[in-house]
C-alpha cells in the first residue's frame, strides 16, 4: 500500500484547493521571499499558459508548455503537466508530480553533462606525433 503524498503535512488535494497567500506560507524561506516579492512578467506569461494546458488537459488534448523561467517555483496549480525546461541548449521535458512542489523549475533540467573523453589516438597530443607506427 502506498503512502499518500504530504508536503509539510498538507495532502495535494489539499494544496490545490489553498488559495497562494496560504500556500506560500508553508514555503521554505526562499521560495517563500521569491514569490512574496511578485511575480515577474515570464513568470506570469507561464502561469498563464499553465491555466490554458490546464483547460486543454480538462478536454483531453495532451499539451506541454515550454518556458525558459528556470526560476519559477513549483506550485500545486502545476501538477500533472508536462513543462518543457530551457537547459540553455535544448527544451527538457519535466513531469511535475507532487514531490516537485516547492523546488524550482530549473532542478529538473540540468544545464551541464557529465564529460566523456575519446580514447587518444595519432594526433591528439603533440607527444604522439613521435610514437611509432606499428
Amino acid at each position: 500500500m502506498p503512502r499518500e503524498f504530504t508536503y509539510r503535512g498538507h495532502t495535494a488535494e489539499e494544496l490545490t484547493g489553498m488559495s497562494m497567500d496560504d500556500f506560500i506560507q508553508i514555503l521554505p524561506s526562499r521560495q517563500r521571499r521569491s514569490l512574496k516579492r511578485g511575480l515577474t512578467e515570464p513568470q506570469r506569461t507561464l502561469i498563464e499558459r499553465i491555466r490554458e494546458a490546464k483547460k486543454a488537459a480538462e478536454k483531453g488534448e495532451k499539451t506541454t508548455v515550454k518556458t525558459h523561467c528556470r526560476n519559477m517555483v513549483i506550485i500545486p496549480e502545476m501538477i500533472g503537466l508536462t513543462i518543457n525546461v530551457h537547459n540553455g541548449k535544448e527544451f527538457v521535458p519535466v513531469e511535475v508530480t507532487p514531490e516537485k512542489i516547492g523546488h524550482y523549475l530549473g532542478e529538473f533540467a540540468p544545464t551541464n553533462k557529465k564529460v566523456i573523453h575519446g580514447t587518444p589516438g595519432i594526433g591528439a597530443s603533440r607527444s604522439s606525433m613521435y610514437v611509432p607506427l606499428k
